[in-house]
């Protein structure tokens, strides 16, 4: 039996975990694109043709579109674009933010990453900026909602005291 408020049962990746995730900067590179392209076929982030091939010694951008005739990489178009920081201190950093209660301040990637602050800073707003999304209206689509009951004692409340209206709404 658990007991609130803690959340002892829970189990995730540990920092030594994460760690052996990515020794290396090669592994945080494929490992994002294992993310963003989970099939295996490389996309182009700019036309989303599938007409691409690596480009060897091409860095920062190692791959070709054949369709707009672009290079990109795993960053293009992700919250990491046109950032020098090396994706392994990217994986770390959101893996530190995400597992936090109340997320990190740029001070602490600051020095846990040794990453300068400005670039802390900019690492945390791409990551909420990720995680915040675009997710549109939350009210967007279907909602029902059933048996609430809506009014009180407030002084701008016409509802009088003591009388909540049951309330039945169906948004479609």
């Amino acid at each position: 039996m658990q007991k609130a408020p803690g959340k002892s049962y829970r189990e995730g990746l540990t920092l030594i975990e994460m760690m052996d995730m990515f020794p290396t900067e090669e592994s945080a590179v494929e490992w994002f694109e294992n993310c963003i392209w989970p099939d295996g076929k490389r996309i182009c982030p700019k036309c989303k043709s599938d007409q691409t091939r690596q480009v060897p010694n091409a860095k920062p951008m190692p791959y070709w579109c054949k369709s707009c005739q672009s290079y990109f990489s795993v960053r293009t178009g992700t919250p990491m674009a046109r950032s020098n920081i090396p994706m392994r201190k990217w994986a770390i950093g959101i893996y530190l933010c995400v597992t936090s209660l109340k997320s990190v301040s740029s001070m602490k990637l600051h020095r846990d990453l040794g990453i300068t602050q400005p670039s802390a800073w900019f690492m945390m707003h791409r990551i909420r900026e990720a995680w915040a999304g675009d997710h549109g209206n939350p009210l967007d689509g279907p909602a029902e909602i059933d048996e609430s009951f809506f009014g009180g004692n407030g002084k701008t409340n016409p509802i009088p005291k003591g009388r909540n209206l049951p309330v039945a709404v169906r948004l479609t």
